[in-house]
């Protein structure tokens, strides 16, 4: 195993062992602080979506907004399912769709009524990043709310510094550090400088001190 890697390993391993038991379900986060990037570019800003090998250990809330089978899908997949025909009323009912919004942290939509979300929603859903996945005709919805559910999101919006979610604290030392590997992986290939752009970044529980791993 590369030096680079077996230290990332132990790393993560001293950052589960040191953090102090909790009543509650900790979260594991990198805190990412990048160097020699114009964020004042938005071409520069990072925002990319992640598929982590193992999941963050929790799953997202995901709404999808659908009719017929794949309503029927989703539903049998344990996923709350929202009829198109409520959409305009959520338009009109600006703090109703405001609430909507906030029960979530995904949502999925039938394509051919993106518009319809789009005119009524998109006002509320577009500044929060959270318009509808779009799901084709001949999509599968089992496999977009599989997905969903390992998938997290690298945003700098247009700060040097952010933070990224790992796993959880329940998770398996090996689990998190794959996790781990493929976000800095990605990162790394999304910045021009690639690993030269970034000048640090250390992982953390939600409530336990921060090691650092570059």
């Amino acid at each position: 195993m590369p030096k680079e890697e077996r230290n990332l390993g132990d790393a993560v391993r001293r950052a589960l062992e040191k953090a102090p038991g909790r009543k509650f379900a900790e979260g594991v986060d990198l805190a990412i602080h990048l160097q020699n990037v114009d964020m004042a570019k938005t071409a520069n800003r990072v925002d990319e979506e992640v598929v982590l090998p193992h999941g963050t250990g929790k799953e997202p809330r995901v709404a999808v907004f659908a009719k017929g089978e794949v309503a029927l899908r989703a539903q049998k997949a344990g996923t709350a399912v929202i009829s198109p025909d409520e959409i305009p009323r959520f338009g009109k009912d600006k703090k109703e769709g405001r609430r909507l919004v906030q029960k979530y942290d995904a949502f999925v939509a039938e394509s051919h009524i993106m518009a319809l979300i789009g005119k009524n929603l998109g006002p509320i859903l577009g500044p929060r990043n959270m318009m509808p996945i779009p799901l084709p005709p001949d999509g599968n919805i089992d496999n977009v709310l599989t997905r969903m559910k390992k998938t997290v999101r690298i945003r700098s919006k247009d700060k040097m510094a952010f933070h990224v979610k790992v796993g959880r604290r329940s998770m398996k030392p090996e689990e998190v550090i794959e996790n781990t590997e493929v976000v800095l992986k990605r990162l790394e290939g999304r910045l021009e400088r690639g690993a030269q752009n970034i000048k640090s970044v250390y992982i953390k529980t939600s409530m336990g001190p921060p090691v650092r791993l570059l």
